[in-house]
């Protein structure tokens, strides 16, 4: 019997590693630092680094992806997952604890200069150095990928690089702030391509929000990367630039505000399916949102076997007899809502077993109490969830996921992107397909450890050997599917 889960009611104040206070969201007005504010809090995140040891648990010896492969089969688990719920592989493990707190000046000094830079692969020590890696030794590679060039996959850095590309329409739970603005989040989301996948990763801001003038920009850089992130572009543009480079082009693209979300929330339906010892294709599903996160989710579960799935946006639920739909949301309403519901949230949300809210909007607790026994409440809006998760909790829901970091089960992009771009780079994928999606979110829910419960349905993001796992799984879906590539040059 799945025991109810308990929830911290989060701090109005957080003591910091500078033994100061602060709201749990970034204070407003602050715009500069002095040099003796940025050295002393230099020194003091520092210290507060090594006193918690952070970085032993993402060092590259003991959670490098490249080499931290799973030793066993995840094909099995993968089935299973998909059909019932969770079946893992028994690692005793104490949930995760809340990140601890940091002040507005921590995170200016940590964000002081950016985020990245360049490295060296080939040293160039002395004048032969030189000779070899500029010219004249370099024509030879330009020549050599000129007759074949399927060779520039071994002999330039582009098979190992992805462009992360913004026009900064929809950031975080900022909305649209631009290009500029956008360009700290895009550098923040190549630090975690770099730290959990091993892949280096330009973000790319760009001045323009029309689909022709972004898919065209894209295009003509796309010689120059591996893959392609898109990120915080507002739907419905979102759908349409996608599509459109996605056809245009012979690699991976993933707008991951749309398929991250919707991977880890596959994963962590199928857990909690198991924690209410429910199969999960039976569930009927509600997902509050019809953008693109919401879209994605419906695609997801629905190509994983959900059928009773509704969609509900502002104006109400879809179903295929409500007119004026965007093409996309007309399609979703062809092949969801099996039961013909129409009206309003209210209606969809009777007798559902499932709540996904990924609106942004506020939404009645009561509605909890309609729900089918033992209901599941992800509610994700970030900061605040479209379902307070106490209320959630106290109103009977037997599983409750947020967005945030400081409540169990958070909902989290970070366990899925990176091992589904490492993945397509490793075996040379053409496109990440649904089959591939969920794949990595099949690796995700066995990732577990022990079995799931209550307040842990997903993987902390430091599981060590989690983006091999989903990695491999991302690749053997390929292979299946028949978009994989050329995976080695002959050198």
């Amino acid at each position: 019997m799945p025991q109810p889960q308990h929830f911290p009611a989060p701090a109005d104040t957080l003591t910091t590693c500078a033994s100061l206070t602060i709201a749990p969201e970034m204070m407003d007005g602050v715009t500069s630092l002095s040099p003796g504010a940025r050295t002393a809090n230099r020194a003091a995140m520092n210290n507060h680094a090594a006193t918690n040891n952070h970085a032993a648990t993402n060092n590259p010896a003991t959670n490098n992806p490249a080499t931290n492969r799973p030793t066993t089969n995840r094909a099995a688990s993968y089935q299973v997952a998909t059909t019932h719920g969770a079946n893992h592989t028994p690692t005793p493990s104490a949930a995760p604890s809340p990140p601890p707190a940091f002040t507005d000046a921590d995170v200016l000094t940590a964000h002081l200069g950016g985020k990245l830079s360049i490295q060296l692969r080939a040293p160039i020590a002395d004048r032969r150095d030189l000779s070899m890696l500029y010219t004249p030794g370099v024509a030879g590679v330009s020549r050599l990928i000129a007759r074949e060039p399927a060779a520039a996959r071994a002999y330039t850095w582009a098979s190992r690089v992805v462009a992360v590309i913004s026009d900064g329409t929809a950031v975080l739970g900022l909305g649209d702030i631009g290009p500029k603005a956008a360009l700290p989040v895009m550098e923040g989301k190549s630090a975690l391509m770099k730290a959990f996948a091993g892949l280096d990763s330009v973000p790319i801001v760009l001045d323009t929000t029309d689909p022709d003038g972004i898919v065209a920009a894209v295009k003509a850089i796309a010689p120059s990367f591996g893959a392609i992130n898109l990120e915080d572009i507002s739907a419905p543009r979102c759908f349409e630039v996608e599509q459109r480079l996605t056809q245009a082009l012979d690699i991976p693209v993933m707008h991951d505000d749309q398929h991250g979300t919707a991977v880890v929330v596959l994963a962590a339906l199928m857990n909690a399916a198991s924690v209410i010892q429910r199969v999960m294709i039976d569930l009927r599903v509600v997902i509050a949102g019809a953008g693109a996160a919401g879209i994605a989710c419906a695609k997801i579960l629905h190509a994983a076997g959900v059928r009773d799935l509704i969609l509900v946006d502002s104006k109400g639920v879809l179903h295929a007899s409500r007119e004026n739909l965007h093409p996309v949301k007309a399609e979703m309403a062809e092949i969801t809502n099996p039961r013909g519901v129409s009206g309003v949230l209210a209606d969809a949300m009777a007798g559902a077993d499932v709540f996904i809210g990924v609106s942004g909007g506020s939404v009645d607790p009561a509605l909890v109490d309609t729900m089918g026994p033992k209901p599941i409440t992800f509610a994700l809006a970030n900061p605040t969830p479209e379902i307070d998760p106490r209320d959630a909790a106290r109103r009977g829901a037997a599983v409750v996921a947020t967005g945030r970091s400081d409540y169990p089960n958070q909902i989290n992009n970070v366990l899925a992107f990176p091992g589904i771009f490492l993945g397509a780079l490793d075996c040379g994928a053409r496109l990440i397909t649904e089959g591939m999606k969920v794949a990595a979110a099949g690796a995700i829910c066995a990732a577990v450890p022990g079995r799931a419960s209550a307040d842990r349905i997903v993987p902390d993001p430091f599981t060590p050997g989690l983006t091999r796992m989903v990695a491999d799984a991302v690749i053997n879906a390929a292979r299946a599917e028949g978009v994989a590539g050329l995976e080695t040059w002959p050198c």
